[in-house]
């Protein structure tokens, strides 16, 4: 009886400082960037792994680059597996923003090597995806729509904005938003995982330049959960220094609009509760001067403290 006595004692002594050692802030997501750039260098493409911390249950947001990323993850110990398991078994399912080749290459070119799974994306995505890449003409048709014979490898599964749809064989869910990119629809997709959220803009522009209101309306949908501090981190593009002509930005983001949205995502939250938000910069365009100018007016510019960060192909980051 002493001794119970004894290590309750201690039990009831050391629990604070137990409780003090524990991790505040327990990643909720896994990012492994496959691919950052969104420009020339062809095996370094927009694809970014993400997955619920602690799972190998992954989806690939955008899929330019897949097989270099996934041998450079293993190079840096960020997969102890096989290329073949990540490709195979690890990525559940792709989540297109549109249809460019820089952010669907890799997806076409490994499409003999990898298993059943869905393609995610709005309709204009699919359509592209149906009519001009997956045909016998320019490839092969592996997926379960559009030519014959259609090998019905890949399922299309259409995204409506505003809808919340679970993510097959993970414990994800994602809703699309539009978004502006010069002539064609691309696509933000806000991953939940239980009670928090992640969000992955595909190219786009800024709101003034596009004449668009759906960057707008995308802050406005996540303004409660930066405000709730649910939103863990925003993974945008900025593709060209601020010396890039309005004219010639293609539907691009540049570190003065990237800062203008940000400015409007401010006012519909405030300051404060931006100061530290993790925003992962994506799509940084070659040559490396243009990079390094873009760094450098982003951390000029950012009276608002956001936490920038330039992620490195095949390294993981926990959010």
């Amino acid at each position: 009886m002493r001794i119970k006595q004894t290590l309750l004692i201690i039990t009831y002594i050391l629990l604070p400082f137990i409780t003090l050692a524990q991790p505040k802030n327990k990643p909720v997501f896994r990012l492994v960037p496959l691919g950052v750039l969104g420009g020339i260098d062809e095996s370094n493409l927009s694809a970014y792994m993400l997955s619920a911390a602690g799972t190998d249950q992954y989806i690939c947001l955008d899929a330019g680059t897949l097989h270099v990323g996934i041998q450079k993850a293993i190079t840096n110990k960020t997969f102890r597996v096989s290329g073949e398991r990540v490709l195979r078994q690890y990525i559940k399912g792709y989540f297109i923003s549109h249809a460019h080749l820089d952010h669907i290459a890799g997806l076409i070119i490994n499409s003999p090597e990898d298993s059943s799974k869905n393609i995610y994306g709005l309709q204009s995505t699919i359509e592209t995806i149906k009519t001009h890449y997956f045909t016998w003409a320019s490839w092969a048709n592996f997926a379960d729509q559009g030519e014959t014979p259609a090998l019905k490898k890949y399922r299309y599964q259409v995204l409506s904005p505003g809808t919340q749809t679970d993510i097959e064989n993970t414990p994800l869910k994602v809703q699309a938003f539009p978004l502006s990119h010069s002539n064609l629809t691309s696509t933000a997709f806000l991953v939940q995982s239980n009670d928090d959220y992640i969000l992955y803009l595909g190219d786009t522009g800024a709101d003034a330049i596009e004449k668009s209101t759906n960057l707008q309306n995308l802050w406005q949908a996540v303004s409660p959960l930066i405000k709730s501090k649910r939103l863990k981190a925003i993974l945008i593009e900025v593709s060209f220094p601020n010396e890039q002509p309005d004219k010639t930005l293609f539907g691009h983001l540049t570190p003065h609009w990237f800062m203008a949205e940000m400015d409007k995502l401010a006012g519909l939250t405030s300051p404060a509760e931006l100061k530290g938000l993790n925003i992962v910069v994506t799509h940084l365009k070659p040559p490396v001067n243009s990079i390094t100018q873009i760094k450098a007016q982003l951390k000029a510019a950012n009276q608002l403290q956001l936490n920038l960060i330039y992620p490195v192909q095949g390294k993981a980051l926990s959010f």
